[in-house]
């Protein structure tokens, strides 16, 4: 498979969960549970950040143990964190910002990737190097829906499509899901590193469910 299509499948998987979790996560077995706690409440969804040393750890586990979860490597800012996400079976890797090295890395090795933007020249570096699906960040202190809507109006006729993330909660979710060309939008406020540390896992759970019925 081409790496159009494998892009193509990934922006489909999105529009269908419409919320993924992104999630700090310390340790493998915090990991496996915030992923078996996300399939149990319906949303099948996660965004593991490279910000601990755990990250890879859990995506593999999670990969094999649940196959029917939609895993994405987050915060991966270089090909090394690039290569680990591909050898551990993420389906897809989000970055914060737009690196062409990383982004060219990506696309060596057929993983799709959603660089981060939140300009129109970084709109504009990311369709250069071929990227349809991009990572608005960070959303609301960018400037939130309206800014998102007016920065992507001289780019729609080229069928780019976005996953913002930073700021997104309850009250504002509904807002950026009605944007036509967000996919998705990325959650930190469903499993917080505090909450998973904690062990609140009925809070966590309850999130969830609220997640689901609003997108």
């Amino acid at each position: 498979m081409d790496y159009a299509k494998k892009v193509d499948e990934i922006i489909s998987a999105l529009e269908k969960v419409r919320i993924v979790p992104v999630l700090v996560l310390e340790n493998l077995d915090d990991g496996l549970r915030m992923c078996e706690t996300l399939l149990e409440n319906g949303l099948p969804a996660a965004e593991i950040t490279f910000r601990t040393t755990a990250a890879a750890a859990v995506i593999q586990a999670a990969a094999s143990r649940f196959p029917n979860l939609l895993l994405g490597a987050g915060t991966v800012l270089n090909a090394e964190n690039l290569q680990r996400a591909v050898d551990a079976g993420a389906r897809f890797a989000v970055a914060p910002g737009c690196n062409p090295a990383v982004v060219k890395a990506a696309v060596a090795l057929g993983l799709p990737f959603a660089p981060g933007v939140c300009t129109p020249s970084e709109v504009e570096m990311a369709l250069d190097l071929g990227c349809r699906l991009l990572k608005f960040f960070p959303a609301e202190a960018a400037g939130g829906v309206n800014f998102l809507s007016s920065m992507l109006a001289p780019y729609r006729h080229l069928g780019v499509r976005v996953m913002p993330t930073g700021g997104i909660n309850t009250a504002n979710l509904a807002a950026y899901l009605k944007v036509k060309e967000v996919v998705a939008v990325g959650g930190t406020w469903i499993g917080k590193a505090a909450d998973i540390a904690e062990g609140n896992w009925e809070k966590i759970a309850a999130l969830v469910k609220e997640a689901v019925q609003l997108r």
